[in-house]
């Protein structure tokens, strides 16, 4: 339809234009503006634009933003993102939802949608308490068991940045949750940014807004609950026990999300089947986020009119992965772990990026061959061999939550550190040669993965980059199977969901699988 100057595609209303950056920066504000001065013939029938995807391509020194954008001409304009419709609830329809992290979240509001009364059973606390606990942690090295960055209102992705990418192709469900985020106070731009996020400053106001509009709705949302044990016969969860104290339950939602080591022993004991699943272990690196912008924007001039770099690195060792993971431009790094006695290591960004270091996750994939001197524990032998390692780790740091370190050059030549580098975690460091905390083949693959990696990336073994460890909690050790309906292999009102069962990996992932599954409990309900 419109011929516009430049490389261009188009495809009925919908434009895919290519921008250099300097050019996208002057007119970012003005973008009908800019569009329209593109466009070759009349634009006098164009009234508005809206950008539908946006993404950074820096492959090249002249970098550029691609821009999907949907024209809108006459009396034809966006329409406006609505609050969904709520539906009356039916006493009779109950659902325990186990877990306020994105599955539970999104879960308790799909189940309002559709008639359903939600019952959140969260163990942590609520969000602004929940701060506290986290910023003791960093501070003093005290942990709260059950209110920490794993444990507590939205889960572990409340204090982890907020990433909202996914590779998931449910780009309709995916929007849907978008905008729930954007009418709680996210900005639009995660609707249509490449890989969108939030970050840790502004998440947990918005995880705020979201329960009380499950509240508001009829929802019951409990903090300081959790479920200690359940019962069930003929196939069906018949009581829950929350705190100990007993009570019925029509249908269960379990979104305990991955650290909740608990509960996968409580079903090991109860005797629900489980299976032992892959994951990824390895460490967190960080660099000074300056190098991190001249590396992948080519020259200082680019990284001055761009965000905080990024990157995603991947390739192979003896025929296994080593990969980076969830990477925090202007990040922190804090300390994960669920319980005394043991070290775990993630990342978070603010909503800016704007902090001094850059840091990643480097890992690399763990199976059956790793964890095959713990197979004793039969589905649980992922899980006990993670936890070794972080006590392990806990006891190379030496103090409370000190995070063994040690600089990446020093790392990749085997040899202690001296001086560590400058680091973003608070807690302290102390320094070790993180060769001796895996077993040999998994060190391997993790410093020979960096090796293939630095031929790539020019600069990235730099002498001011720090390795700290372990990045341990990449995703569940532990399946929680269940049927194409969703519910659980044995138990037909059990709803395995979300990252603890081993279906979703992120906040997005999460929360459509949450969607999903109340989906399911409804058609049941229904049929």
């Amino acid at each position: 339809m419109w011929k516009l100057l430049g490389k261009v595609k188009v495809a009925r209303d919908i434009v895919e234009i290519s921008i250099p950056i300097k050019e996208y920066e002057t007119n970012r504000d003005n973008l009908l503006d800019y569009f329209k001065s593109r466009v070759k013939a009349s634009s006098k029938g164009i009234n508005a634009i809206k950008t539908l995807k946006k993404s950074l391509d820096a492959r090249k020194t002249n970098i550029k933003y691609n821009l999907r954008l949907e024209v809108f001409t006459e009396n034809d304009y966006p329409d406006k993102i609505s609050m969904p419709t709520f539906s009356s609830l039916d006493s009779n329809k109950t659902v325990h939802i186990i877990g306020f992290g994105p599955a539970g979240i999104f879960a308790a509001l799909q189940c309002l949608q559709m008639g359903i009364k939600p019952i959140v059973i969260e163990r942590g606390k609520a969000v602004k308490e929940r701060r506290k606990d986290v910023a003791k942690l960093n501070r003093s090295g005290e942990i709260d068991p059950e209110s920490n960055y794993c444990y507590g209102e939205g889960g572990a992705g409340t204090f982890s940045d907020g990433k909202l990418y996914t590779r998931s192709m449910k780009r309709g469900k995916i929007q849907e949750i978008l905008e729930l985020f954007v009418l709680h106070g996210a900005d639009e731009n995660i609707l249509y940014e490449a890989h969108p996020h939030i970050g840790t400053n502004k998440l947990p106001q918005i995880i705020e807004k979201l329960r009380e509009t499950i509240i508001e709705k009829g929802g019951e949302v409990r903090f300081g609950a959790k479920l200690t044990d359940f019962k069930y016969e003929d196939g069906k969860v018949t009581e829950v026990a929350i705190n100990n104290k007993w009570e019925f339950s029509n249908q269960m939602i379990l979104a305990t999300g991955h650290s909740a080591r608990d509960i996968y022993s409580l079903l090991h004991e109860r005797k629900v089947a489980l299976e032992a699943k892959p994951f990824a272990m390895g460490f967190r690196i960080e660099h000074p986020q300056t190098l991190i912008n001249t590396i992948q924007y080519h020259n200082e001039q680019n990284a001055s009119i761009l965000p905080p770099a990024s990157y995603s690195l991947v390739t192979q060792v003896k025929g296994k992965g080593a990969f980076s993971f969830c990477m925090c431009p202007g990040g922190i790094i804090a300390p994960a772990a669920t319980d005394n006695g043991e070290v775990v290591v993630n990342g978070w960004s603010p909503s800016k990026r704007n902090g001094e270091y850059a840091n990643s996750g480097w890992v690399t994939e763990i199976g059956e061959e790793e964890w095959k001197d713990f197979k004793h524990y039969g589905p649980l032998a992922g899980l006990e061999f993670q936890k070794n390692i972080e006590q392990r780790a806990y006891q190379m740091g030496g103090e409370k939550f000190k995070v063994p370190a040690q600089n990446l050059t020093d790392y990749l030549a085997e040899r202690k550190t001296s001086q560590l580098n400058e680091s973003s975690y608070h807690p302290g460091m102390t320094s070790v040669d993180l060769n001796s905390l895996y077993p040999k083949e998994i060190n391997y693959r993790l410093r020979e993965g960096l090796r293939a990696i630095t031929k790539k990336l020019k600069g990235f073994d730099h002498i001011d980059a720090i390795v700290t460890g372990p990045e341990s909690r990449t995703s569940a050790p532990v399946r929680i199977p269940r049927t194409r309906d969703l519910h659980h292999v044995e138990l037909t009102n059990l709803y395995p969901c979300g990252e603890g069962a081993g279906f979703a990996g992120g906040i997005i992932s999460a929360a459509v699988d949450g969607v999903r599954v109340v989906k399911a409990i409804a058609t049941k309900i229904e049929s």
